[in-house]
């Protein structure tokens, strides 16, 4: 019953970031999914690794510019200036 619900929101985290909705809360339900997954599934623990830390990049780095979060939101974007002295 728990990896059939750990599926179930791994699977709706990732139809989130498919879109761009919610992309730091889904990145961030994807990451401790993920991480939850290595500690009760045997096996090939380098695909949870690799998922975890791509959904916790995700959530860090934020939605992209064709995102739905930046359409309703707007895309924050900084641009980093050269330091001229």
């Amino acid at each position: 019953m728990l990896l059939t619900v750990l599926s179930v929101l791994a699977t709706c985290a990732g139809l989130l970031l498919l879109a761009g909705l919610w992309t730091p809360i889904a990145g961030t339900l994807v990451a401790a999914v993920e991480t939850w997954k290595i500690f009760l599934m045997p096996g090939n623990l380098w695909i949870y690794i690799l998922l975890g830390t791509l959904g916790a990049a995700l959530a860090m780095l934020g939605p992209g510019g064709w995102s739905v979060d930046a359409r309703l939101f707007g895309w924050k974007r900084l641009d980093l200036r050269d330091r001229k002295s």
